[in-house]
């Protein structure tokens, strides 16, 4: 586990790896996040079992949780962006519960993210669709480093704003 896991949240919050029971506990976060649909491309009619197959990241990935005491209040999902050659690039996506937001969990869990891609041998780090109304993640990902590199122009179809831009966004490890 990386080292520098939770230390800009709380000391009472831990990052550790997923297990099969604490699905139940992020289940309610994902969901809430995707019926939001402003901030992923997933689809809102996904049963919990369905959810639980795109988030839960297969070896050489992960999946973590962030708990304050047996609470989760967020998730992470870290792995390679593509098979083969282009196994050196790794992804990572980001859940916090809503109860959680506008305390630093999301920075918490990206500067976790990114130490294991580097512990991993990880050349860099690249989101493939982090959407542009989303101001919040598009701010932390360049104070952490991150670069646009290109928008897919109209790709997202936002409840409220209509179809907006999705940025790759990418850092050298």
């Amino acid at each position: 586990m990386p080292s520098g896991a939770g230390s800009t949240y709380s000391a009472d919050v831990h990052i550790r790896p997923y297990t099969v029971e604490d699905w139940p506990r992020i289940w309610p976060i994902f969901r809430e996040i995707v019926s939001a649909g402003d901030t992923y491309a997933y689809d809102p009619e996904w049963s919990s079992e369905q959810a639980q197959d795109v988030w839960v990241e297969a070896p050489p990935g992960t999946t973590v949780v962030a708990c304050e005491g047996e609470e989760v209040l967020g998730t992470a999902k870290i792995g390679p962006n593509k098979a083969g050659p282009g196994s050196h690039v790794a992804t990572a996506a980001f859940m916090v519960s809503s109860g959680a937001r506008d305390r630093g969990l999301g920075r918490t869990l990206g500067e976790y993210a990114l130490e294991w891609a580097r512990e991993q041998g990880y050349a860099a780090m690249q989101f493939n669709s982090v959407v542009e109304s989303n101001h919040a993640a598009v701010r932390l990902w360049k104070e952490l480093g991150f670069e646009i590199v290109g928008t897919v122009p109209e790709a997202f179809e936002h409840p409220t704003l209509g179809r907006v831009g999705l940025h790759i966004m990418h850092l050298r490890l």
